[in-house]
């Protein structure tokens, strides 16, 4: 397929030179017919028309040459389409469905049998202690799975000590907390571009303050320290900062906000819902959203 597209491709591109050698008039008349041509077929259709690779690709490197005003003219696609073909393209770059291995094999039922007695012979184990307990008696078992079998059962995997739960801190010090996170998009070429946000709890206020290709510890720093200068005075109202654990942060990236008497508060491994607003809040479409620089 790749070798027919790329045939179509050239073939395509090799008659530019001699559509642009014609005369105005000579183009225009040509128009015309395929125009009419156009509608001519489009009349005997039964069913909705099915593009091809090769066509798609040439409907969306001409679709920038098209004047807006007459795209419902000319185009034979909405925007909405070409977008929709760009999102399948991304989709089928980034899907690994095909090389995920069967899954994870199941879980013993004496290991889970055990898993169980220890939560309830010791109320106070966490489930990361019970699999601390099961790597010293042999049983290689995640914390994950641990925490699975613990809630299917009932068992709170992790019981409090004592102080408010995350839901109850996270409301009361919204005021004072800022999150950080990542998130990234895809050009129409396939490139995958990353943005470093921060969202203030209180006020839901979203600061894109970069764009990169290739994020380092160092642009992260970077960045960092430009959002400290243009919040200013209102970092005198923020305590907390909230990320995970993410290797492109680093010391320099928290003692930029440590200088500022900020306490950094990484989230859980594998926890995405401990910093669920900023992921919720990263989205393009927030209409909350302002870029500083």
């Amino acid at each position: 397929m790749i070798v027919s597209l790329l045939y179509k491709m050239t073939r395509r591109l090799l008659s530019v030179p001699s559509a642009l050698l014609r005369s105005e008039a000579a183009k225009d008349a040509e128009l015309l017919v395929l125009r009419h041509e156009n509608a001519v077929l489009r009349r005997h259709l039964t069913g909705p028309v099915r593009y091809e690779p090769a066509d798609r690709f040439w409907f969306a490197a001409l679709s920038g040459l098209v004047d807006r005003r007459r795209w419902r003219e000319v185009f034979p696609v909405t925007a909405g389409t070409l977008l929709a073909w760009h999102r399948t393209l991304v989709v089928r770059k980034w899907d690994y469905s095909a090389r995920r291995p069967t899954g994870r094999p199941p879980t013993r039922a004496a290991v889970k049998s055990l898993v169980l007695r220890l939560a309830r012979e010791n109320p106070r184990w966490g489930h990361r202690r019970i699999q601390g307990e099961l790597a010293r008696l042999g049983h290689r078992i995640a914390h994950s799975t641990v925490w699975r079998i613990l809630h299917d059962a009932g068992i709170d995997p992790a019981p409090r000590r004592s102080g408010p739960t995350w839901r109850e801190f996270l409301t009361a010090q919204a005021e004072s907390i800022i999150a950080a996170d990542f998130l990234h998009l895809d050009t129409v070429l396939g490139t995958r571009l990353y943005a470093l946000v921060f969202l203030e709890h209180g006020t839901r206020r979203l600061h894109v303050t970069g764009v990169t290709a290739h994020p380092t510890r160092e642009w992260t720093t970077q960045q960092a320290g430009n959002l400290a200068a243009d919040l200013g005075r209102r970092m005198e109202s923020l305590c907390f900062l909230l990320r995970d654990r993410d290797g492109k942060y680093g010391q320099a990236f928290d003692a930029v906000f440590q200088a500022d008497d900020l306490r950094v508060i990484k989230s859980a491994p594998q926890a995405p819902r401990m910093n669920a607003h900023c992921e919720r809040s990263s989205a393009p479409s927030d209409a909350k959203a302002s870029t500083t620089s």
